[in-house]
This record gives C-alpha cells, sequence and structure tokens, in this order.
C-alpha cells in the first residue's frame, strides 16, 4: 500500500503536504517491518526539526525504531490517539496512524520520494 499522494523517505516514513503543513508517519512497509507498535514516543508541540532529525520512536514486539522528519519545519499538532492506541500505526498507517505534523519551514520536496520512486525503491531492499 502505497497511497499516491504522499512523499516518501528511504527510512519509510511518509509526509502528506498541504500548503506549508506536512503530516507525517510511517510506511505500511516500516509498521509491517516492525511487527505489533505497542508505544510511539511523541515529539513536543512546538519543537523544531530539521531534515532528517529524530521526531519520534516507534516500538513494536519487535524493536524500537526511530522516526525522521522528512521536511524542516516546526511540530504544531501530535496524534495523541497513539498513546493510548499505538496499533493505529498498524490498523491505518497512512491516515489514522499519523505521528506528528509540521508546520514546513522550507517548501523543499527534492530529496523525497512520490509513490512509483518508493515502490521502485522498495524493489531494491
Amino acid at each position: 500500500m502505497v497511497p499516491e499522494n504522499l512523499f516518501y523517505t528511504k527510512d519509510h516514513e511518509w509526509a502528506d503536504i498541504k500548503g506549508d503543513t506536512a503530516t507525517i508517519g510511517i510506511t505500511d512497509y516500516a509498521q509491517h517491518s516492525l511487527g505489533e507498535i505497542t508505544f510511539v514516543e511523541l515529539p513536543a508541540a512546538g519543537k523544531q526539526l530539521n531534515v532528517h532529525d529524530v521526531a519520534a520512536v516507534v516500538e513494536s514486539s519487535k524493536a524500537a525504531s526511530d522516526v525522521y522528519s522528512p521536511v524542516t519545519g516546526q511540530v504544531t499538532e501530535v496524534n495523541n490517539e497513539l498513546e493510548a492506541k499505538p496499533e493505529l500505526i498498524n490498523e491505518d498507517c497512512c491516515k489514522a496512524g499519523w505521528i506528528f505534523k509540521l508546520k514546513i519551514a522550507a517548501p523543499d520536496t527534492k530529496h523525497l520520494m512520490n509513490a512509483s520512486q518508493y515502490e521502485e525503491y522498495l524493489k531494491t531492499i
């Protein structure tokens, strides 16, 4: 499952960019690789992030994995539902399982992949 309207990173984050806001989560590939998500450490609202800064941590029955910011900006919102129900990421990683939102500082997306590029990248793993 690789939705067409999102941008992707090689670290398996997705970004839904609308105007100056980016909603960020992990991809279906990432959630499937991790297994059952048991805990999500969310970033603090107001935190400033640069591209590839560690923004959050997702823990599963298999491992803990850092979630990197795919764009530069300031955290404006976090998905507090994940505190009580981290399995939302497994159930619906690209919608209800989003992790945080950023107000984008620089709208540069050249380093991100579109859906077809990400699907090709997945074939190399």
